[in-house]
């Protein structure tokens, strides 16, 4: 139950019409996992969707930007979404979504279906299986860094994925592998979805988008290796879903820094009928369609998760985040 404290400051919320709330996930963990403490599990996801469908209107993608550009939006209207194509989107996310009778746009990087790894789950994954002791990161300027509990391994995530994020994706994937030819145990191969998958979360009445075929940073790559990254994305998921997807996420996502005008005038090109970009912020009438902010709520306490989703609603001026 509500308490009444939220239901009078989501009817104050309520009057600020014509906003859309734009949530991001990446993953919903089958149990809490120290290595991705953002994450939530599948208790914590649950629990926030009913609070989700407590206090706002959630609406499917499409319906919700046909909404805002006609003015016809809902009070407190919002919609969800994922990033990147994990498997636990479709065998945990997507059944609790269903039990609460919500929909999500699902942006998938489509070269990383069917046995592939993003670089920053190797990364990550590297870390975890790094034996005890000290290591020489001195390539990555990380000098010589001793890796003995679940601290020092997460620390060192954090500064190695800072260290390879915008090396060029060449660079980028030579440093991963390097860094996992250290661990003492193969990497998982079975993180992201197949395309049996991809068709199996459509099937269930998900929405299936657009995020490039192996997630680089646009502003980093040349503009023909960009234009490719999209369109062949798109090419690809046409064809695996029998329909051309309809909305697209710039990669990593903060305007100005990770992609700009002409990487948003491609996904224009590709056919794309709107975009989301990762600047934080609330949609609103005069927002563009193809850089709408979104808003990540990543509180796994049930109150935090209820206030910052009110925030989010009073948030018109967007701020960047990684």
């Amino acid at each position: 139950m509500i308490d009444p404290m939220f239901r009078a400051a989501a009817w104050c919320a309520s009057a600020r019409g014509g906003r859309l709330v734009v949530l991001f996930y990446h993953r919903v963990l089958a149990a809490p996992d120290p290595m991705l403490p953002t994450e939530p599990d599948a208790r914590i996801f649950d629990a926030q969707m009913r609070a989700l469908a407590g206090m706002f209107n959630v609406l499917p993608m499409d319906e919700a930007i046909a909404r805002l550009a006609e003015g016809r939006l809902p009070p407190r209207a919002a919609c969800i979404t994922f990033d990147d194509g994990y498997r636990d989107n479709l065998q945990i996310a997507a059944p609790i979504l269903a039990r609460h009778g919500m929909t999500a746009t699902f942006f998938v990087a489509s070269g990383f279906l069917d046995g592939g790894r993003m670089f920053n789950d190797t990364v990550r994954e590297s870390v975890r299986r790094l034996p005890t002791g000290e290591h020489d990161l001195s390539w990555l300027n990380l000098g010589r860094r001793q890796v003995d509990d679940g601290a020092s391994r997460m620390s060192l995530f954090m500064d190695a994925v800072a260290a390879i994020k915008y090396l060029d994706p060449d660079a980028r994937d030579a440093a991963g592998e390097r860094l996992a030819a250290l661990a003492d145990a193969p990497l998982p191969d079975d993180l992201m979805m197949t395309s049996d998958e991809v068709r199996a979360l459509q099937r269930s009445g998900m929405e299936v988008g657009g995020h490039t075929l192996t997630h680089p940073i646009l502003s980093r790559i040349e503009d023909e290796e960009a234009r490719r990254q999209i369109d062949g994305n798109r090419a690809v998921l046409s064809s695996l879903l029998e329909r051309p997807p309809r909305f697209f996420a710039y990669p990593n996502g903060v305007p100005q820094r990770d992609y700009a005008a002409r990487h948003v005038a491609m996904a224009r090109e590709a056919g794309y009928q709107a975009a989301v970009s990762t600047a934080r912020g609330t949609c609103t009438h005069d927002s563009d369609l193809f850089q709408l902010p979104r808003f990540a709520p990543w509180h796994s306490r049930a109150m935090d998760y209820r206030l910052s989703l009110l925030k989010s609603l009073a948030k018109r001026t967007s701020e960047t985040r990684a």
